[in-house]
């Protein structure tokens, strides 16, 4: 009676084995699509509180009224933090592109990018609307 027991036992216990392994598998893709979802999110909360911080003081269109596109690169590394890649077009209310120099500081590297649409009126007595494309990624 012993000896039939003992192979049933065995397979039971491979079976378990399998069954804990495949769970765990199961649970681990879930928690690394989550961790991407939050990290999508997070930069483009970062994207829009930037830009905003940027336009608060009316200093964002001052710079695309001047065209002075370097400053708004350079402010944008400023404000953004180190890891974080970006590329930033400029249009007019026509979807005309407005910069004529490239507003980045590299290529990206990573697929999970966040796009940031963000609208920006001039402060002049001539009122300009610009529509701002914000693509941020995370620097490998």
């Amino acid at each position: 009676m012993k000896n039939q027991n003992k192979g049933q036992i065995r397979i039971i216990e491979a079976f378990l084995a399998v069954l804990i392994i495949f769970s765990a598998f199961a649970v681990s893709a879930n928690l690394t699509v989550s961790q991407k979802e939050t990290r999508h999110n997070e930069l483009a909360a970062l994207g829009l509180q930037t830009l905003m911080k940027l336009d608060s003081d009316g200093n964002l269109s001052c710079l695309i009224d001047s065209g002075d596109w370097f400053s708004l690169r350079e402010a944008l590394k400023l404000a953004l933090p180190s890891g974080v890649v970006f590329n930033l077009t400029v249009y007019n209310e026509q979807m005309q592109q407005v910069n004529t120099e490239v507003i980045s500081n590299g290529a990206f590297s990573s697929q999970d990018i966040a796009f940031i649409e963000y609208l920006c009126t001039s402060e002049n007595p001539v009122f300009r609307c610009y529509i701002l494309h914000l693509y941020l990624g995370v620097a490998s």
